[in-house]
């Protein structure tokens, strides 16, 4: 364990850097240097349209310098580039994003590790949270976190992100089709050509409605693909969509785990069974079906077909109320947000939590 950054929880990071950046050396223990920090505006640090702002092309030598910094320099040498205004709040946050999908492996779980990757766009929004004079720490300890995670998965793969295949990628044309039809068959390298492929051809959009089907086909992941999904594509809307290809490779491999399990496409798996199920379900919607609002009754009896029914009963009912007592969406989906809030509060425990977070995900996705 580093000495002088031993692996801490954004809880004890905070203690340890806050009380305002005015502390005295002894009060900052060590973290002294982040008083030269200067603040981050609001503005500057909100999210812009992607289609207008840019990242300088000089972001790669950043990248690499949080990439290949040790642990015990990377936080000090950063404030540095910070101070002397070689950087901004932007740049940073868009390359401790690429530096997390090149370096570590959404595999075996997309979690674990990978959560120094998940937890980007959470820091940014406990920045948009603070003062501008506390603005950076959440970024700092996402920093830290990285270089602990990028530690981890080296000791036990040693993972690297490859470069694309260009012989493979698919030409425009072809593009969309053959992103389809790689993730239909869970067709790893395929999809990686594939992604390359609509990232250079189709807008953001239509990429984004294609990754949504597939990160909420299965929840091999406890709902850690739709929430990469949904924290990826916040996180580029505010760094610029220009360094989407990378992040969307490593999205695409990531929705692609399937644990050790056979081929789901050519097997009748029970992970794959609610996706097939409630696949003819939306179907027979009316199509008036976004057009219901929220009904207190009827939330509370689809959280009761939460509580006590299986996924496929529970599913059934959603769609009962949707389709036959007029209700829209929004009470199904309170009714989410209460029962996932419900499981945390009987079972405190790492999946109830992501009950809670995967709800939030699929709720930006809907």
């Amino acid at each position: 364990m580093n000495s002088r950054f031993p692996r801490s929880s954004r809880r004890t990071f905070l203690h340890r850097s806050t009380g305002g950046l005015a502390a005295t050396s002894a009060g900052l223990g060590g973290w002294e240097f982040l008083g030269r920090l200067p603040h981050v505006s609001a503005q500057e640090a909100a999210g812009v349209n992607p289609d207008v702002v840019r990242l300088r092309a000089e972001i790669e030598p950043l990248v690499r310098f949080l990439e290949d910094t040790p642990r015990d320099r990377v936080i000090e040498g950063l404030v540095e580039q910070i101070h002397r205004g070689t950087t901004s709040y932007r740049e940073v946050l868009g390359a401790l994003l690429l530096a997390g999908v090149r370096n570590i492996e959404p595999r075996p779980s997309v979690g674990f590790q990978f959560h120094a990757v998940l937890v980007v766009h959470s820091a940014h929004l406990a920045s948009l949270s603070g003062p501008d004079s506390d603005r950076w720490l959440p970024i700092l300890w996402a920093v830290d976190d990285f270089k602990s995670s990028q530690a981890r998965d080296a000791s036990a793969r040693g993972w690297t992100m490859a470069p694309v295949d260009e012989s493979r990628v698919p030409p425009p044309h072809r593009a969309k089709a053959a992103f389809i039809d790689a993730m239909e068959r869970w067709d790893e390298e395929a999809a990686d050509v594939a992604t390359a492929g609509i990232c250079r051809t189709l807008g953001a959009g239509e990429i984004f409605d294609l990754f949504a089907a597939y990160a909420a086909r299965d929840l091999r992941s406890i709902g850690h693909k739709a929430i990469f999904l949904a924290n990826a594509w916040r996180t580029l809307q505010v760094m610029g969509r220009e360094h989407a290809e990378p992040v969307l490779r490593s999205l695409a491999y990531a929705i692609l785990n399937r644990r050790g399990d056979p081929n789901p496409a050519e097997n009748d798996l029970p992970e794959d069974r609610p996706w097939k199920d409630n696949g003819p379900l939306a179907e027979s919607l009316s199509p008036a079906w976004r057009e219901g609002g929220a009904e207190d009754g009827v939330t509370r009896d689809l959280l009761a077909a939460l509580r006590e029914g299986d996924a496929a009963s529970a599913s059934k009912a959603v769609a009962k109320a949707i389709d036959h007592e007029g209700v829209g969406p929004e009470a199904a989906l309170d009714a989410l947000f209460v029962g996932s809030s419900e499981l945390m509060l009987r079972q405190p425990a790492i999946p109830a939590l992501h009950a809670v977070t995967t709800t939030n995900a699929m709720h930006y996705l809907y």
